[in-house]
């Protein structure tokens, strides 16, 4: 269905696919994605790249069907985006059962036959990671870089430390809710950040980066490195790493230089005025990351605030207070004010008055009715 004039456009593509999907409505999801990346030391033309495309469909079962095939770059490599549809022109679902393992084999035949670099997964997840220059023309791929390295490089237990992460290769995160046409919505958007950790330019929106990068995925990683992360506690070298730097530094700057050099990094959570309410631990040998106040109260928030503020907070945060209301509520202070911007907010047991109260007053007791002994 090739146009009388120039190249095909995206009506011209829709319509290509509508006598398909009419055929059946019963399907709900007859549209499929693949997506196809050839090692970056591949160096093939645009004519090969469609040649392996075509082949790839034909033996997955989609070479009769209406496809769409577009080159990318924006991940620092060329790599190819196919759109078809399950649907036949008779309205029949192609199967799909294992359809993943089916396109695995089909890839290494592909490689083998053309001569292509085998897929080695660990390449990608451990190269360098490199901090976003947020004046560079390509600050889309850059961005998506840092996200997807760290996604599969660390673990973390809530968007707090990824953030944190993040923080370190000059990227930030926001958490979007809102409501829209009577439904309520939720999302990520990532930006760049300058040498100070401000914000730069316009957010990208995880959708546009991929599916792995989605509040979804991202709540699914938290959960299965919770699990993990239980079964394998952080070591007692990593505590009483951090707890010589704090004892030995004389500024919360040497703590934290001193901390680089053990290849652990600190983030610093401070609101305006300076004040310290929370840090966040990443070990780069394990490539995992620590609340301050999971690894123990020695290297907690208040821990720091103690050791370069004894006078502000020698004698209201005594080890005994914090002891008591930890072992009763499970957090301190510091930490309960840090968890005021995560998922695990709950009511802080230093308020005076925790129970919720009635914007009418208080509610009077209703009296029971009955005999009165």
């Amino acid at each position: 269905m090739e146009p009388p004039k120039g190249p095909p456009g995206v009506g011209h593509c829709m319509r290509s696919f509508e006598p398909y999907l009419e055929a059946n409505h019963r399907v709900e999801n007859p549209v499929v994605h693949i997506s196809l990346n050839p090692s970056p030391k591949d160096k093939l033309s645009d004519e090969q790249l469609e040649r392996i495309a075509r082949e790839y469909l034909k033996k997955l079962g989609y070479g009769n069907q209406p496809y769409i095939i577009y080159k990318h770059e924006d991940i620092g490599r060329p790599h190819l985006h196919i759109l078809t549809t399950c649907i036949t022109e008779q309205g029949r679902k192609i199967n799909d059962f294992r359809i993943w393992k089916r396109s695995w084999s089909i890839c290494r035949h592909l490689e083998r036959k053309y001569g292509l670099h085998p897929a080695e997964k660990q390449d990608y997840s451990y190269r360098q990671l490199t901090a976003v220059d947020y004046k560079a023309s390509d600050l889309k791929r850059q961005i998506a870089n840092v996200v997807k390295g760290v996604l599969q490089q660390y673990r973390f237990q809530s968007l707090k430390e990824f953030k944190a992460v993040l923080g370190l290769y000059r990227v930030t995160l926001e958490e979007i809710r809102g409501q829209a046409a009577g439904k309520d919505y939720a999302g990520v958007v990532y930006a760049a950040t300058d040498e100070k950790g401000n914000r730069v330019g316009l957010g990208i929106k995880s959708s546009s980066i991929g599916k792995s990068t989605g509040l979804p995925a991202l709540q699914r990683k938290i959960g299965m490195n919770k699990g993990w992360l239980t079964k394998h506690p952080p070591s007692p070298e990593l505590r009483q790493t951090i707890a010589e730097a704090l004892r030995f530094a004389p500024t919360k700057e040497a703590f934290v230089d001193t901390l680089k050099t053990r290849n652990i990094d600190a983030v610093l959570w401070q609101n305006d005025a300076g004040h310290l309410y929370g840090v966040t631990y990443i070990d780069h040998r394990s490539r995992c990351v620590f609340k301050g106040s999971a690894l123990g109260k020695e290297c907690s928030a208040t821990a720091i605030n103690r050791q370069y503020h004894p006078l502000e907070y020698g004698d209201t945060h005594s080890l005994e207070q914090e002891d008591r209301h930890t072992a009763r509520d499970g957090m301190s202070l510091s930490v309960a004010m840090l968890d005021l911007f995560t998922f695990e907010s709950y009511p802080h047991p230093f308020l005076e008055d925790p129970e919720p109260r009635n914007p009418y007053g208080r509610k009077k007791k209703k009296k029971k009715k009955g005999r009165q002994l």
